[in-house]
């Protein structure tokens, strides 16, 4: 009699997103930041403009998703691929909104709060769960996905609201959004609070933070920034993002390894 695949076991192998630890929340918090100064990079540097770098960056992310709907589980350069391209269409959407349609930023942030309010509550009433430790089926790594991408515009919409709309700056922004998710830990971890509520809520708070760490570093001094530049902050982040996720490559595989040992009838499954 085949035993039935303990949970842990089951999610190691053919979950299909990362495991929860503090190197995704650094390429998490770094491919946001990389997201807001590549798209300034291509917008401005190169001079390609907002329309024509909406379409490529969304063209290069269609590719990356069906990359990634392809793949049988949770693979590490395919995912944090997707997720880079994600975070740089997530802030082009809401820049087209601001810069091409003038929508106000404070409409943009109350508009995408609830499409992810909306999401959410379409997510759960068809799988039960928002938990992203059960993304077994490709219907709810879907659902997952466009979580994801509306969290991006939101996030740009909320850190450029603070930052520029309410004239209050890249450092304060920084500040403010890194204090938040740091209430967030302590909820989750000194009090126990949901954690479900605790990872979507730091995940969107990620994102405002990134772009104002991208703001601060990127922009002249004269605009309240270091003056790093977007081309010298992208290349670094990215060449940061690209040795963690190669860490979480190999990481990810010895722990498969690990658990086709400890669950041998299910290795052939696993490994198929």
């Amino acid at each position: 009699m085949t035993r039935t695949m303990p949970e842990h076991i089951r999610t190691i192998l053919f979950n299909r997103v990362p495991e929860v630890t503090l190197a995704f929340w650094v390429i998490k918090i770094l491919s946001t930041t990389t997201g807001e100064t590549f798209a300034d990079y291509l917008n401005v540097d190169v001079g390609l403009g907002l329309a024509v770098t909406s379409w490529i960056m969304t063209g290069l992310l269609v590719i990356a998703l069906i990359a990634q709907f392809l793949t049988k589980r949770y693979t590490s350069g395919i995912y944090w691929t997707v997720v880079v391209l994600i975070s740089i269409v997530g802030t082009l959407v809401t820049d087209t909104l601001t810069d091409v349609l003038g929508v106000p930023l404070w409409i943009s942030t109350v508009l995408f709060a609830a499409v992810l309010a909306l999401t959410f509550g379409i997510w759960f009433l068809r799988e039960g769960t928002l938990s992203i430790h059960t993304i077994f089926t490709r219907r709810r790594e879907a659902f997952y996905w466009v979580a994801i991408l509306i969290t991006f515009a939101l996030g740009t919409a909320a850190g450029d609201l603070i930052s520029e709309g309410l004239g209050l700056g890249y450092l304060f922004g920084t500040i403010l959004f890194a204090a938040l998710i740091g209430a967030i830990a302590m909820a989750r971890f000194a009090f126990g609070a949901n954690v479900v509520f605790c990872f979507w809520a730091a995940y969107i708070l990620t994102r405002p933070l990134g772009a104002s760490i991208g703001d601060l570093l990127s922009q002249a001094p004269a605009d309240g920034g270091l003056g790093v530049g977007a081309t010298a902050t992208s290349v670094v982040f990215l060449v940061i993002i690209v040795g963690v996720a190669a860490y979480l490559g190999i990481k990810v595989r010895r722990q498969r390894q690990a658990a086709i040992d400890e669950f041998e009838p299910e290795m052939v499954l696993a490994r198929s």
